[in-house]
């Protein structure tokens, strides 16, 4: 959730944060009302308590005369106490409401616009070409022997698969490359829950445009995790935390799942767009002053991952209208993919500011030991998703394809080759 004190203080900049991201800028008014009228609902309250307490000391020190009359006039004030604290409850209700529908606040220099409205900002390396017709990743793989496709679908239905052989290495490859590149940076590893409850969810913005996009346990009342930034978001939830030596950092290793509603039609082929994946991602708890800087580090980890796999790829500043709720700003690096002639994501990196640690309750004590709300940054350090890249990227004329200096330990080949 946005900071209050910030709405109240600067009204326009939220309402221009709400236009960049195409979302509704009256949002912000209905906040500010239900801010205003919470305040004067607690004021009320606060005032009736007041008045009740005096009025129960006069009580035990009234003549018996006297008694009676009061008595009567601390059941009158007991009953609009009641119905003061009733309203006081429904306004905070209203507020949270209002609150939550409100998102963070984009940060001055992001782009406004959809989509395609992103800022290029670097292009690392130049577009692979070939003096042979290109093979899609699925053409690849599945004469590689390393993904099928059929089977998953049989198995479980559209939009799954299996990884298989050195598919398999592939990916345990990539993940494990990025796990030891993780603790080399000071990150802790984890291997969180991918079943979380709905405050956590909630908490870290995914149950409001994106809820589409989860599965719901409803026996349960759990969530599946569409990214391990979930669960390490809450892992922290309702803490304080010291922060006196630096960020926090995570790294977390685990299967992720996402509903892709909405995406008929969008990459049906191959592992593009798929129901489940594994993921490393980065995830940190800092100081708010530092999450700019932080956000660079995590951007440029990223992108000595993707040195690393040996691929083309560009760096570009997200669009106000493409960001999620929780983002205040977010790169993303793109790999080029020869058959399709474009650049298709690979990693993000956001900045969530104090928007989700607020939600959490996840605060630090400043140099005066008073607690104050966190920032929460999060970044993709590899997915399945690169093997798409890896693959187109690195193919041969006979079909095989090579494989990057970095992976040949994970993987145990040079190159794969169809098997015989």
């Amino acid at each position: 959730m946005i900071d209050l004190r910030f709405l109240r203080e600067n009204p326009e900049a939220v309402r221009a944060s709400q236009r960049a991201r195409g979302e509704d800028p009256a949002l912000v008014d209905a906040l500010l009302e239900a801010d205003a009228a919470r305040r004067a609902a607690v004021a009320t309250a606060d005032n009736l308590r007041a008045e009740q307490k005096a009025l129960g000391k006069k009580v035990g020190k009234a003549s018996p005369d006297e008694r009676a009359t009061l008595l009567a006039h601390a059941q009158e004030l007991s009953a609009k106490v009641k119905e003061a604290e009733s309203a006081e409850n429904a306004a905070d209700a209203e507020l949270d409401s209002a609150h939550r529908a409100i998102s963070n606040v984009v940060q001055e220099g992001a782009p406004a616009g959809g989509e395609d409205d992103f800022v290029l900002l670097e292009t690392v390396g130049a577009p692979t070409e070939f003096d042979f017709p290109p093979r899609d990743h699925l053409d690849l793989g599945e004469s590689l022997g390393l993904i099928d496709m059929e089977r998953g679908a049989k198995v479980s239905g559209a939009r799954f698969y299996f990884l298989t052989g050195y598919g398999a290495l592939l990916q345990l490859g990539l993940l494990q490359l990025a796990a030891q590149r993780a603790v080399a940076n000071g990150f802790t590893m984890m291997i969180p829950p991918v079943l979380v409850r709905p405050e956590i969810m909630a908490g870290t913005g995914f149950l409001g445009q994106h809820s589409a996009e989860v599965y719901h346990l409803g026996d349960d009342d759990l969530y599946l995790v569409g990214t391990s930034e979930v669960p390490l978001a809450g892992y922290h939830s309702g803490e304080i935390l010291d922060l006196s030596d630096g960020p926090k950092r995570y790294a977390g290793w685990s299967s992720c799942f996402r509903r892709e509603a909405g995406s008929y039609g969008k990459d049906t082929r191959g592992i593009i767009r798929v129901h489940q994946f594994d993921k490393v991602e980065m995830f940190v708890y800092c100081r708010p002053e530092n999450a700019d800087a932080e956000h660079r580090r995590l951007l440029n980890w990223e992108k000595e991952m993707l040195a690393a796999i040996e691929v083309p790829y560009r760096v570009i500043d997200v669009a106000g209208g493409d960001l999620g709720s929780s983002a205040a700003r977010k790169f993303d690096c793109e790999a080029w993919v020869p058959t399709q002639q474009t650049y298709r994501e690979l990693t993000s990196t956001s900045n969530c500011t104090t928007f989700q640690a607020r939600r959490l309750s996840v605060r630090y004590r400043d140099e005066n030991g008073k607690p104050q709300i966190a920032a929460t940054l999060n970044g993709t350090l590899a997915t399945t998703r690169w093997i798409v890249a890896l693959l187109e990227n690195h193919q041969q004329a006979d079909g095989s394809v090579r494989v990057p200096a970095a992976l040949v330990p994970f993987v145990g080949r040079e190159v794969l080759e169809p098997p015989r």
